[in-house]
């Protein structure tokens, strides 16, 4: 596969603007959930949409055309367009001002076929592609969305959004953007009408933690791990039918219908903490979203587009992590996934919210989110699906899955980041066990998208 890593381009940017409403919005402040208000949410994240000429959209500006979907959709999702601010206790809570989202305007002096043949992360010119307006990037008081909307030469464009995990996670994302295109295709309404109905996800009392939780206790950095160092890497590898079973022949019988989800993020989490090097008896955490919308008695409305994730947690000192085989950290993360699922059967948001107030990024962390069913593929604007929807790049703290085809194989494409050195040691380690168990020696390595 030939990717645009290395690509370098020029991007023209016009002033930022602000897009309010199309029409009138009431000014109201509307509270966010309980499992929204969670500190771990209270950041941005960035997607990318690319998409390829269309000659059935010929003569049509996707600037024009996504700007004026943007404010017709805006009176519909008008708390988009409002501002977060803090209440006492710390409790969120949406102002619906009608302010507006930032937009942005550009253009680039490249053609999609100048990126390659393969669209994975991470992007060149990944901050022209979605510029960081000065004092947009916080939580409160700013902006909640920030799209940019970039012509390239060839007539593709590229869409970015960046936008604030609080008000929805990545398939309330979704569900807006799929909004705008609805509406940039002619629609007079979004198919799915945008349910607030935050109130549903809330505790039904105050929660607190009412014992020490060693396990996701906040942990000075006393070593430096929490600071990125200069000569980061990263790459992506794609997970396919024989990646997988090349996994799966390492496992004994009792764990051979484990989920594609749970042995990649088995195997990922090993393979990171042996190239990492922690103290051997270091906690080491992993952690994902999981969307618990289906798993749940809380029968939330169709059109909910708030966060509706929890954060599964498996822990192990860095020694045993290392030292064991496969199983071991896979045993670890099916534990952790079952006690959730148990949590949600009792449709316990109590313990969902006390869960989620124990989670942080600390010295150990990594996290993971599997993308492959939330539907950034499918967004369309006008000029058809995207080439390529999701992130943009992941970070050393955590990585996403993305559905993605290679030669027309689907699999999923994984991007990682690590200081050099640890990129090194984990290509080895991932190499290894790709190889296979007793019974699978002569299986390939993995097809590393460099």
């Amino acid at each position: 596969m030939k990717s645009a890593q290395s690509l370098t381009f020029k991007v023209t940017r016009k002033i930022p603007e602000l897009i309010a409403p199309a029409k009138p919005t009431p000014h109201e402040f509307k509270p966010l959930s309980d499992i929204d208000n969670l500190e771990v949410l209270r950041l941005q994240i960035p997607a990318i949409q690319i998409y390829r000429r269309n000659p059935s959209a010929e003569g049509k500006d996707p600037v024009k055309v996504i700007r004026n979907a943007i404010a017709k959709t805006l009176v519909f999702y008008y708390p988009f367009a409002g501002r977060l601010r803090e209440c006492s206790g710390g409790k969120l809570v949406v102002e619906c001002t009608g302010e507006g989202v930032l937009f942005i305007e550009a253009d680039a002096d490249v053609t999609l076929q100048q990126f390659g043949d393969a669209f994975y992360p991470p992007f060149p010119c990944k901050e022209d592609l979605l510029y960081d307006v000065p004092a947009s990037a916080g939580v409160l008081n700013c902006p909640l969305l920030l799209i940019q909307v970039t012509r390239l030469k060839c007539g593709g464009f590229i869409f970015t959004l960046r936008h604030n995990h609080t008000m929805s996670d990545a398939i309330g994302a979704v569900q807006f953007m799929s909004a705008i295109g609805e509406v940039a295709r002619g629609a007079a309404i979004p198919s799915i009408s945008p349910v607030w109905d935050r109130h549903l996800l809330n505790a039904r009392e105050a929660s607190r933690v009412t014992c020490t939780h060693h396990v996701h206790t906040k942990i000075p950095d006393t070593e430096g791990t929490l600071t990125p160092p200069n000569d980061m890497v990263h790459r992506s590898f794609f997970f396919g039918i024989d990646e997988f079973s090349a996994l799966r022949s390492h496992l004994p019988l009792h764990l051979g219908g484990c989920s594609t989800f749970e042995l990649l993020t088995a195997c990922l989490w090993r393979c990171r903490t042996i190239a990492i090097s922690p103290q051997p008896n270091e906690e080491v955490r992993i952690f994902w979203a999981q969307n618990f919308r289906e798993q749940c008695n809380l029968l939330l409305p169709v059109g909910y587009y708030g966060n509706v994730i929890t954060f599964p947690i498996a822990i192990s000192t860095a020694d045993e992590l290392s030292r064991n085989p496969l199983h071991y950290a896979l045993e670890l993360v099916r534990e952790s996934k079952i006690k959730v699922m148990e949590e949600l059967k009792k449709s316990s948001v109590d313990q969902l919210v006390i869960r989620g107030k124990q989670t942080h990024f600390v010295a150990g962390s990594y996290a993971v989110s599997d993308l492959t069913r939330v539907g950034f593929e499918e967004v369309d604007f006008g000029w058809g699906k995207p080439v390529y929807g999701g992130p943009m790049e992941d970070t050393i703290f955590s990585s996403h899955y993305i559905p993605f085809k290679n030669n027309g194989e689907i699999g999923k494409m994984v991007p990682v980041c690590l200081p050099a050195n640890a990129m090194e040691v984990f290509v080895k380690e991932l190499e290894e066990m790709l190889k296979g168990g007793d019974h699978q020696k002569s299986k390939p390595v993995i097809k590393s998208a460099l």
